[in-house]
């Protein structure tokens, strides 16, 4: 019931934003996280029933940190998806090189050209990302307290340099809902050293501490994002 649960969601957001067509080429950045390796077991079991016929492949951004890949390579193959690893310096350049006290941003980044870079060399396609509902507020909110922007990700962005589509297909799906799925998969044990010191960490319990007063709250953020007009707070003078 927990993967049927998930499908629906993830099934919503696919059709709503349009982000699968006939003859896709979805790759699925596959980090070792509970929510990509849920990602790609649901986009693996869509692409059973899914009236747009697809390709599926996941790749993995080894930053030298030391983790093990391995259990990740057997999960995709009993998944019958290709699986890549990719070896890169990104963990020395951010730890050791440039010595970031805040290295989420830059981390993200890099890894996201990585991954964009690696699809575009093997003759483009779409990446696909595992981020979920909690990840769009608690971005909105980081963007709100520490950038004074009302912002946050989109379901679906084109990358002009690399010309990759990225697609976000959990963007409807509750980590709440994701976590029951994930517990049966080998998920890898992130070696990074900031892991659970970050920003977004102290962003997520800090919604999980207003739910506490507002039960609500995390739900009502959601639902000003995904409002239509949520970029039109202020009617602009002509």
């Amino acid at each position: 019931m927990s993967m049927q649960k998930l499908l629906s969601s993830m099934r919503k957001a696919i059709e709503e934003y349009n982000m699968i067509d006939d003859g896709d080429i979805v790759t699925v950045g596959l980090s070792g996280g509970k929510d990509s390796l849920a990602l790609v077991a649901a986009l693996a079991r869509f692409k059973l029933f899914s009236p747009k016929k697809f390709e599926l492949k996941a790749l993995t951004i080894d930053m030298g940190l030391g983790a093990d890949f391995s259990p990740l390579d057997k999960f995709c193959k009993e998944l019958a998806v290709p699986y890549t690893v990719i070896k890169t310096d990104i963990g020395e350049v951010i730890f050791d090189i440039r010595k970031e006290k805040s290295p989420c941003s830059l981390c993200s980044k890099m890894r996201r050209g990585a991954l964009c870079g690696a699809i575009a060399e093997s003759g483009g396609g779409k990446l696909a990302l595992g981020h979920h509902a909690d990840d769009v507020a608690e971005t909105f909110m980081l963007s709100l307290f520490y950038e004074g922007r009302l912002s946050t990700f989109s379901p679906v962005s084109h990358m002009s340099r690399a010309g990759v589509t990225l697609i976000r297909p959990f963007v409807l799906t509750l980590e709440k809902d994701i976590i029951p799925v994930a517990r049966e998969f080998p998920v890898v044990k992130n070696p990074c050293p900031s892991n659970h010191v970050t920003k977004r960490e102290y962003m997520k319990n800090l919604l999980k501490t207003l739910g506490t007063d507002i039960p609500k709250a995390k739900e009502s953020v959601l639902t000003a994002l995904f409002h239509p007009e949520r970029n039109n707070l202020w009617d602009k003078k002509k």
